[in-house]
């Protein structure tokens, strides 16, 4: 049998010492080094580029790998994946291949087989729709409808909306609509290496350097969203699906200044912002709109009523007057589908539109009530749509009939959506921060005594006539 010659010279195959190239790794016999290399043939020593300079997919990915690593990418777990994109790219399951043409395989909902709303990603990889899991879990499954694997308990109590994926699906809507992806991503904020021009605040505490660094130059008593004036280092504001390590870094974009307290706010001025961590099994979370339990202000809430005072009353008036209140959500919401996997998450503005005191179990203490519901123009990070919230009907609340001291705004609340300009925004005027006031207050005592001493100086001049 005729030995086929595995080398690229012309030389018979033979045990005549050979050298491999270090770069195409092709053997040669030394004698043929001293005359050129006949290329004509069909061994090609160098790798095959594709028009675009990119090389061919790797063969040895298996339909197993690829569907692992696409499960990996809508998962939102693509840092563990050293071939993913730099920023602002789409990753790809491989040289070659989009995964924007791979992952649309895999939008559509594994029970209703519409595409994803709200979707829940559950560990071997397929997706539902939040409330086609609510209903599947609901009829006793607790299996995986596509590959029958089990899910957790935990999972199936409390399951979360991957906003990772919620980007995906926004990316396949414009990209289907404009044929251009422009559609909004959700960064986590990292402070360690931070704006250099930061802006301290006045009550830095001794040992607090690095909470009093505060990024943005909004007052602490700042209602509403972080517009991108008061961002002068990034120059675009604070952002809806913004996320932070822990409430430290969140203080310093501004968005919810305590580091304890779950509400920021003045008793006689109204409240800023709240953070949803979970701290009542009662409060109930639909995203759009939630019920907030107010503060009490012993450690333990159950040895005493809750009234409209302090915080309480803050989050009162801000109802009152229609103020926009910011939203941070908290990983610590074991109970809310609409917490975040980690760290703390901004969820734009929100509008309190009833409150009220009720008792949380019969013969108990009662406590403060408010229903939020949002009114911000960036869209939610659970919401795959584009488009910001439009005003909506208020949701029956059954705990309502047995309420105590309902309290509902009875003038247009100060932010409301524009009909002509399709937005929200301040249709009065946004209240006077601090420094205003105390401007006001210190010009005010000035007439004041102007007025004092002109009434002084003509009962004088009275007097002596």
């Amino acid at each position: 049998m005729t030995r086929v010659n595995q080398l690229p010279c012309d030389c018979v195959s033979t045990t005549e010492e050979s050298l491999t190239s270090g770069t195409c790794i092709t053997p040669t016999h030394v004698t043929s080094l001293s005359s050129p290399l006949d290329r004509s043939g069909d061994v090609d020593p160098l790798p095959v580029s594709d028009e675009s300079g990119g090389s061919k997919a790797d063969e040895s990915m298996t339909d197993a790998d690829e569907t692992k690593k696409r499960k990996r990418i809508l998962s939102g777990d693509c840092e563990a994946d050293e071939n993913n994109k730099s920023d602002g790219e789409i990753a790809s399951l491989n040289d070659g291949v989009d995964a924007f043409t791979a992952i649309c395989e895999d939008l559509n909902c594994s029970l209703c087989n519409q595409l994803l709303d709200r979707p829940v990603t559950i560990l071997c990889g397929h997706n539902f729709c939040l409330k086609c899991f609510d209903k599947w879990i609901d009829q006793g499954n607790q299996i995986c409808a596509t590959c029958r694997s089990t899910i957790p308990d935990k999972m199936a109590a409390n399951p979360r909306v991957n906003s990772s994926l919620v980007s995906v699906i926004r990316y396949v809507k414009v990209a289907k609509t404009a044929g251009v992806g422009t559609a909004n991503f959700f960064p986590f904020t990292s402070n360690q290496d931070g704006p250099e021009n930061a802006f301290r605040t006045k009550r830095a505490k001794i040992g607090e350097e690095n909470a009093a660094r505060i990024y943005v130059t909004v007052q602490f008593d700042h209602f509403g969203p972080i517009p991108a004036e008061h961002d002068p280092v990034r120059n675009q504001g604070v952002l809806v699906g913004e996320s932070w390590e822990n409430r430290v870094e969140c203080r310093q974009w501004g968005v919810h200044l305590p580091h304890v307290s779950c509400i920021a706010g003045q008793e006689d001025y109204g409240a800023q912002s709240v953070v949803i961590s979970g701290g009542y099994k009662d409060d109930e979370d639909h995203g759009e709109w939630f019920l907030y339990t107010g503060r009490s202000r012993g450690r333990h809430f159950a040895n005493e009523d809750q009234e409209f005072e302090d915080l309480n009353e803050a989050l009162r008036v801000s109802c009152e007057m229609g103020y926009p209140v910011r939203v941070v959500r908290s990983y610590k919401d074991r109970y809310s589908a609409y917490a975040p996997k980690e760290g703390v998450r901004y969820d734009g503005v929100y509008r309190i539109e009833k409150c009220w005191r009720k008792a949380r179990f019969p013969d108990s203490f009662k406590v403060c009530r408010y229903l939020f519901v949002r009114c911000d123009n960036e869209p939610a990070p659970w919401n795959s749509d584009e488009s910001g919230d439009r005003p909506r009907p208020l949701p029956n609340i059954p705990e309502l009939e047995t309420a105590s001291d309902l309290f509902e705004r009875k003038e247009s609340p100060s932010w409301d959506f524009d009909e002509a300009e399709g937005r929200w925004r301040w249709m009065k005027p946004p209240p006077a921060n601090h420094e205003q006031r105390e401007r006001m207050k210190m010009a005010m005592t000035c007439l004041l005594l102007f007025v004092l001493i002109i009434l002084v100086g003509s009962s004088s001049i009275l007097y002596q006539y």
